[in-house]
């Protein structure tokens, strides 16, 4: 890291630390009436009192988002930040509200998923007012209710601004790794049905637990050719994993039911229509080896979007100006840059595959961490994460640091 970044000449690193602390301490994890209410008014009094324009929109009932808008000289290229306000519950965090520093860590619920990375983005967002930076165009700040489960804040903003943008960071954890692409994601579950009979009129009746298992085997096998079959430079090849089985009600009845749930992961080229025709056409097969039972299948509720968007991939060429601004900027705090892909899904893909803006995942902080009992970020990265940002704005507007 650069000893002296433009930044820090009118933005504290104490100050973007103690706003990701305040923000930890903000209680908008999964669960809580009015979620996100206390973090989009902690928010916005921020930039009330940095004199940036903003609006605090009703996403639904209780749950809100906050546009910040950051105008230049004239018209010219639009550029999203876009990062959410929720978390997931505290689970066994009992103290994931109280933010402490230790070792040149935050700890807290949220630190690194995504409140320190939001906050990287705020005060990036704020040094550029702040030091009045010239550029012709449009900085729009989008902090999101709902990333966590069903994405209702950036379908909320998408749909209703349709004015676009040039480029869009998420700002998931990537240890300012640069990712333009991830894979899609849907959660299935199967139901094989058979007879349930006493179990000692076996002979009667149809196993739905052991036909299952035979499934599983088959669809292992099944699933690896089409795997194999697709690939990107940048992810390699999907995945698929069997998360659950239930079945049967006790030991002395054989079992008429028995449900698998799995988790399939798709590469850009593929889409959810993709993957639920080949469920389809496996099922189809493996039922003719297998009369009198029954089996279908569904997506999981848990995994449903609303109306026509699903859990797409997100694929940006490496060549779109978001790609090299963030290159840029990554370099220009004396890192060594890299693109790769992000392991977990975003809401990226709907900024990209249903909204065609060149989008990446960007973002300081480890997401190993994410969702555990030691959630953190590190003082360091956050403070690398806020001089990054900074410089991918500059760099996206062409400017040069004075």
């Amino acid at each position: 890291m650069n000893n002296h970044h433009w930044i820090w000449d009118v933005v504290t690193s104490d100050e973007v630390v103690e706003a990701t602390a305040n923000a930890v301490k903000t209680a908008s994890y999964s669960g809580l009436e009015n979620q996100e209410a206390q973090m989009a008014a902690y928010i916005g009094r921020i930039l009330a009192s940095e004199g940036i324009e903003h609006t605090i929109e009703c996403v639904e009932k209780g749950r809100y988002n906050v546009i910040a808008r950051l105008k230049g000289g004239r018209k010219g290229k639009r550029l999203i930040l876009n990062g959410h306000m929720d978390t997931v519950p505290l689970y066994g965090m009992y103290d994931g509200l109280m933010p402490r520093i230790e070792d040149g860590k935050l700890y807290g619920r949220g630190a690194v998923d995504m409140k320190g990375p939001l906050m990287a983005m705020l005060y990036a967002i704020i040094a550029i007012k702040r030091k009045a930076i010239a550029f012709d165009g449009e900085i729009i700040l989008v902090c999101v209710a709902d990333e966590e489960e069903r994405s209702l804040g950036s379908i909320h903003y998408l749909e209703n601004h349709t004015d676009g943008a040039d480029g869009v960071v998420v700002g998931e954890p990537t240890n300012l790794i640069i990712c333009p692409a991830h894979r899609g994601l849907q959660w299935i579950e199967i139901m094989v049905e058979g007879k349930t009979v006493h179990g000692g009129n076996q002979a009667s009746g149809l196993n739905a637990i052991d036909v299952a298992g035979e499934l599983i085997c088959y669809l292992k096998v099944e699933m690896a050719k089409v795997i194999e079959a697709s690939s990107h430079p940048l992810i390699g090849k999907g995945s698929f994993n069997i998360g659950t089985i239930n079945g049967g009600t006790q030991p002395s009845t054989v079992a008429g039911k028995c449900m698998l749930t799995f988790d399939r992961r798709w590469v850009p080229g593929e889409t959810l229509e993709t993957i639920l025709s080949q469920v389809s056409a496996m099922l189809e097969c493996f039922l003719k080896l297998h009369p009198g039972y029954k089996i279908s299948y569904r997506s999981m509720a848990e995994n449903v979007m609303k109306g026509d968007y699903s859990h797409e991939s997100m694929n940006t060429p490496l060549n779109a100006a978001i790609v090299q601004a963030a290159v840029k900027s990554v370099e220009s705090i004396g890192r060594q840059s890299e693109i790769s892909f992000f392991p977990a899904w975003s809401d990226g893909a709907l900024f990209q595959h249903f909204f065609n803006m060149p989008t990446i995942v960007f973002g300081p902080g480890n997401l190993a961490t994410a969702h555990s009992d030691e959630e953190y970020i590190e003082i360091e990265e956050l403070v690398a994460g806020t001089e990054a940002y900074a410089g991918l704005i500059r760099s996206f507007f062409e400017e040069t640091v004075v």
